[in-house]
This record gives structure tokens, sequence and C-alpha cells, in this order.
């Protein structure tokens, strides 16, 4: 046998070693046990091998996702999604491994400092600023209003603009501004790989932006809902989305075909159900969603059907915001009961809460940073931006917002120590840390 050949069978044996245990894992940790047990020891595999939790579906979304690029490379201009001039690549890799909340207790005194941040005024709409989003990779934010103007910015350009020996004259972060909503803005998300944005809004649309396109002021697609869109999450492959809207079961639509799909089997919703928020989990594999009953659910990313319900998550107050850690065991949501909850998927225990910020009026956020070692909200009493430390849930700072109000929004960059706040000012200031 040829060296070649040897070191070629050699690595094909590890790869299939590594995959066995990655399907052993999936299944013993998602309670398949009986069919753990069987490709185990069909495959010689330990039972107990270690492996991250949801380590195979995260490969697999990110394997159909180089996929579909890959052929979409192949494809004629004329395709839905042209990338465009402007660069949109990949997601660079997180500062920190995840962190398990569920295995540290407590701890009064043991809490991390926030970093010190420098902040700056980016620009402002013509009425309130209401929603806000980062790119996957972090090199755009869009932000959203209720003079239904969307703009959006180059976090290169913000950087460049904030620094104070700036020599070439003003910097203008602003790279397009889109004109197409007849009401208010309520949401944005951007397409995991391709230069598109989308926004949900009070006119009962999801309208479709090309970024890459210096001249375009308008949606090229658009999706007429029958509800108020008050929320929208791209899934993580770009082939659906998902909007949460005045209705009470989310709205699933295929973007090629622009088919709506509900779920077939939803759980009694009473009549104040309607979805403030909704977010894809880091695979697809669960969506989350935030109601105005109060109420947190977790729904399965394939058959829509609800797997976890939160009833009164916030009380009889409404819950304005909720998102998975990255780890996809956990969801942080915020309530108009003055808290912000992490609550264990599994068991729908409630594992950390963070108290000490008000909030009863605003559609307020909470948010981890890029690393999740910090929790994010606002402090609508006191115009301040609250910090905790995610997993003692002490408070370690409160800063002054800056705006001329309480913010309404707060969004993190999930690539750096960066954040955005909207106000009810009109302003949109851009928050980085000063290293």
């Amino acid at each position: 046998m040829e060296g070649g050949s040897l070191e070629q069978t050699l690595q094909d044996g590890k790869l299939y070693r590594q995959l066995n245990s990655l399907i052993v894992a999936h299944l013993r940790d998602n309670n398949l046990t009986q069919a753990a047990t069987a490709v185990a020891a069909a495959t010689l595999t330990p039972l107990n091998v270690e492996a991250p939790p949801n380590k195979l579906l995260e490969l697999v979304a990110k394997g159909l996702a180089v996929e579909k690029d890959e052929i979409q490379r192949g494809v004629s201009t004329s395709t839905v999604f042209d990338a465009g001039t402007l660069a949109y690549g990949s997601v660079p890799a997180s500062r920190a491994t995840r962190v398990d909340f569920s295995a540290v207790q407590d701890a009064k005194g043991s809490s991390k400092s926030f970093g010190k941040h420098e902040t700056r005024k980016l620009s402002e709409h013509k009425n309130v600023a209401r929603c806000a989003r980062f790119s996957p990779d972090g090199r755009f934010v869009a932000t959203g209003s209720a003079d239904t103007s969307i703009k959006l910015f180059e976090v290169s350009k913000v950087k460049q603009m904030m620094l104070p020996d700036a020599k070439d004259g003003p910097v203008r972060p602003v790279i397009r501004t889109f004109y197409d909503h007849m009401q208010p803005i309520n949401d944005l998300d951007f397409h995991p790989q391709s230069t598109v944005l989308i926004s949900g809004a009070k006119d009962r649309t999801i309208k479709f932006f090309d970024f890459s396109k210096a001249t375009a002021k308008r949606a090229f697609r658009v999706i007429q809902d029958t509800h108020n869109v008050r929320s929208v999450s791209f899934h993580p492959s770009g082939d659906f989305l998902i909007a949460g809207t005045d209705h009470p079961i989310a709205h699933l639509y295929d973007i090629n075909t622009f088919q709506c799909y509900l779920s077939a089997n939803p759980p009694e919703i009473g009549v104040n159900g309607a979805i403030n928020q909704v977010r894809y989990s880091s695979t697809g594999g669960m969506y989350v969603t935030a109601s105005k009953d109060g109420a947190i659910r977790v729904w399965d990313g394939v058959t829509s059907s609800c797997v976890r319900s939160i009833v009164g998550a916030h009380g009889m107050a409404e819950a304005t915001s909720a998102s998975f850690t990255k780890d996809q065991r956990f969801v942080l949501s915020c309530g108009k009961d003055s808290t912000v909850k992490l609550w264990e998927i599994g068991t729908g225990r409630l594992v950390k809460q963070y108290i000490g910020a008000t909030h009863t009026q605003l559609r307020c956020q909470a948010v981890f940073n890029d690393t999740e070692e910090f929790v994010l909200s606002i402090d609508e009493s006191s115009n301040e931006i609250v910090i905790w430390d995610a997993l003692t849930a002490e408070k370690v700072a409160k800063w002054s917002s800056n705006h001329d109000g309480p913010p309404r929004w707060i969004e993190h960059s999930s690539t750096e120590a960066a954040f955005i706040s909207c106000g009810t000012d009109r302003s949109v200031r851009f928050w980085k840390e000063v290293l």
C-alpha cells in the first residue's frame, strides 16, 4: 500500500470515529437512549463519549449553509439573493467558550467586571428609533424607526468615526437608507449568507432589501402578512423566516415560495397572545416566542410544535424579548414586570433572575454580550443601561444611557465587545469597549 493511500485511510478512520461519537452523543443528549446504545454497540463507540451539546446540529447547519453558498455561486445573477459587491463573510470565531449556567451557583462578590466602554451618537431618525440588529459577521448594523425608515451602518466606519485622530475629514457611517414602509418598523434581521436585510412593520409587511446595491432605496420583494408584524428572524439556513405578529402563532415562511405555514397542533393561547419577539436558535432546531400574555414558548424548528410553555414567565406582564444561549440549553427573557430571567429549556425551571432595572412601559430587550458572560438591559426610571454578571446574577454596572429619555432597544454584537442603543429621543448610539 502506498504511503499516501495509508495516510488517507487513517484520516478516513479518524473522521468516522469522530462522526460516530457525535451521533452517539447527539442521540444520548436528546434522551434517545435506546438508539444511542444501538449505534454505540454497532460502531464500538463508548456510550458516555464526551461531545459539546448540539455539536452535530451545529456542524450540519454550517455544512448546509456552505453547500447552499457554493450552489448559489454557480447560478446566474438573476437568483433572488445576489451577493453583490459588498463583502459579507463568515462569522468570526467566538471570543470565549460557552458558559454552563447550570454548573455555577450564585456567588456574590465573585462577579467579573464589565469593561469600560466609550459611546458615540451615530445618527438620528426623524422619529423614535425602535429597533436594531447586527449582521451575523458583525460588519453591519441596521436600525428601524417609527418614521418608517431603515438606516444601515458599516461598523468599520463607525469605529473610524470614533477615533480621536481621524484625519480624513468627517466619516459618514450610514451607508444605506431605505424608505418603503407605510408604518413604523418593529424588527429587523440579516440573511445569514447574502446581503439581504428584512424588516417587519406595523403595515403588516415583511420587506426584503438588497444592501449590496448603493442605489436601491426600496424593497425588491415583499411578504404581505395578515397582521402587524412585530418580530422577524431568519432560519440559519437562510431558506425560511419566522414572523411574530399580533396572531398568537408564529408565521413560518418559505422565502423562495413565500408560502406560509402555521403550527398544526398549537397549545391553547388566550386572546392576549400577540408575539412581541421571535428568535431562532443557532442551528434552527428551535425557535422561541415572547408574548404579550407573559408566556415564553419554545417550538420545534422542524415540526413547529410547542415543546415547552412557560406560562406566566413574567406574571401578568408582557414578555418583551426572548433569545437562546449559544448552546441552545437556556433562554434569556425580559418582561414588563421589571425582571430579566434565564430559563432551562429541558425542564422549564428558572435558573437565574437579574433584578434591579425598572422596565414597565417600553418593549425593552435583555441581551447577552458576545461571550455570554454579561447580561445587559435598560432601566427606564433612571435612563440607565444595567449590566449583570450572567453567572452570579450580580449587578456589576449602571451607566447613563446618554439618551434624552430611556432607550427603547439595546442590541449587542455577537462577534465583539460592542453594542447599540436606540432611543425614544430618535437617536442611535454605538458603544465600544475601550481596550
